[in-house]
């Protein structure tokens, strides 16, 4: 080739440089970019990428000379288009961080806060006021054998309670504990007197659904064990515990009854709620409202757990925390406690903890 033709393909490159650096100063987008450094050094058609394609039919000389200033050119082509992506990119990136940027002298979005299920806020507030009189808190497992939730606690082998009309049983001799007296037992067996806890958990009992009834249910029961324990002690710690959470002006009463593991036995009435001991439909009239059972341990137990019942003796109580939960807020129906409804729920998010 002569001279002439490589003064054309110094032409050439001299104007797609030209060209190139009028089209890319217009350009504010990473698209528009691409689509510029396709038109210049694109694989297949770009202007840049024709005339090296050109090259093998020049003698060697020239194709080396004109080949130097061609590829300088894309290299310098190259570095513009990566500079101005940067650049476009910065800049998007800086746009979007005023866009979005938060003023930190407003004020904070308020933060969604949850709150403790009633049962739970009830359970709280009876094991603080137990322990302010020395009592700690023991636990269990809620599937249980029949000798920790009826042998144990003296219930005789046709007791009705172990019928499967009252009891789930699960596999060979284990059974949903239908109470947690269960841990009394597994207490005592572990540990020697003077003995004086709670033992609150969930318990199971084949009861069909309704407004006072559910198969599952919450209870806390709770243990003395020492010498000269009385029925007074038993009296003079229930009252204390019912006048901190339900007021002083509340009374109480024991009522004679009957459990398997306790002699004497009785139930434990206080002033109806509803009605401050007038007489209404909720307490039939009577002025007051069973809230627990109780009794003095029965010899047999301890005999059972290896105590000496000559030397000690104990009382025992138990309560359902879903009834005395029932009680506090004025809810009518156990079954509102168990359906995780978020209306019901909200309306304690303000209740102690």
């Amino acid at each position: 080739m002569n001279d002439k033709g490589i003064k054309h393909f110094d032409e050439e490159l001299k104007k797609i440089k030209e060209l190139f650096s009028k089209e890319v100063k217009l350009v504010n987008e990473i698209s528009k970019l691409m689509e510029i450094k396709g038109k210049y050094i694109g694989r297949k058609a770009g202007l840049l990428t024709d005339i090296i394609k050109q090259l093998p039919a020049l003698l060697a000389e020239e194709r080396a000379k004109i080949g130097q200033e061609a590829n300088k050119l894309k290299k310098e082509i190259e570095e513009e288009i990566d500079k101005l992506s940067d650049k476009i990119s910065k800049k998007r990136l800086e746009f979007k961080l005023e866009k979005e940027r938060i003023d930190i002298t407003l004020p904070a979005r308020g933060v969604a806060t949850g709150s403790a299920h009633p049962i739970i806020i009830v359970r709280k507030m009876i094991e603080d006021i137990f322990r302010e009189i020395g009592y700690s808190i023991m636990d269990g497992p809620e599937a249980e054998t029949e000798y920790y939730n009826f042998d144990a606690l003296h219930f005789p082998k046709d007791h009705p309670a172990r019928d499967t009309q009252a009891t789930l049983y699960l596999e060979k001799d284990f059974i949903l504990r239908t109470h947690t007296s269960p841990v009394q037992i597994r207490t005592m067996l572990k540990y020697k007197p003077p003995l004086r806890f709670l033992s609150p958990g969930k318990v199971f009992r084949a009861d069909a659904p309704d407004a006072g009834h559910s198969p599952i249910f919450h209870q806390i029961e709770g243990l003395v064990v020492d010498e000269k324990i009385t029925l007074g002690d038993l009296k003079g710690s229930l009252e204390y515990f019912i006048k901190r959470l339900f007021g002083n002006d509340v009374s109480m009463r024991l009522r004679p009854s009957y459990f398997p593991f306790t002699c004497p036995s009785a139930e434990v009435d206080m002033t109806c709620l509803i009605c401050k001991g007038k007489g209404c439909s909720a307490c039939k009239n009577s002025g007051w409202m069973e809230i627990l059972g109780s009794g003095m341990v029965d010899p047999a137990v301890f005999e059972a757990v290896g105590y000496d019942p000559d030397k000690y003796t104990g009382f025992a109580f138990g309560m359902g925390i879903d009834r005395i939960a029932m009680l506090f807020y004025g809810i009518n129906d156990i079954r509102l406690l168990l359906q995780n409804d978020m209306r019901f729920l909200m309306q304690f998010r303000n209740s102690i903890h």
